[in-house]
């Protein structure tokens, strides 16, 4: 399975006084993107929280390689990395479209920024973790890379 993909357009709040998208913004789009992740593969959120469940992030990374600036054309992509007994991660990338030096150059898509998340199930009656719930595993694993 092909990782989820989601477009982001970048909107003038979330660029800096460097004239690039604020490094807290990304975390904003994981999220955006996990969700969508989720919703593809058929876990619907307000499902899982009606069932007595829900996930929090014990763990971010973001590795920055290259900037993402007001406008671009940009896609987070998300997937399962890996399955635990009651966590998972899942890994991001913020693509961009970053136009040649001469307007004749065909548009290259760059990877701009990387990172992943790291959740933990947790029940909504009294916030300690539990197992992942066998929906949330079996949609999880058609989502799984190495």
């Amino acid at each position: 399975m092909s990782a989820f993909s989601l477009p982001i357009v970048p909107r003038y709040a979330e660029v800096d006084q460097q004239g690039v998208v604020f490094n807290g913004h990304y975390l904003t789009w994981f999220d955006e993107a996990c969700t969508g992740l989720l919703d593809d593969l058929g876990i619907a959120y307000p499902d899982l929280t009606s069932a007595g469940y829900d996930f929090q992030v014990v763990h971010s990374e973001i590795d920055f390689a290259a900037p993402v600036r007001w406008r671009d054309e940009v896609r987070v992509t998300a997937e399962c990395t890996r399955i635990g007994s009651t966590s998972f991660t899942v890994g991001f990338g913020v693509c961009r479209k970053a136009a040649g030096a001469d307007e004749q150059v065909a548009v290259q898509e760059q990877v701009a920024v990387q990172g992943h998340n790291v959740y933990v199930v947790v029940s909504t009656q009294d916030w300690t973790k539990r197992p992942i719930p066998g929906a949330l595993r079996d949609a999880l694993s058609r989502s799984v890379t190495s």
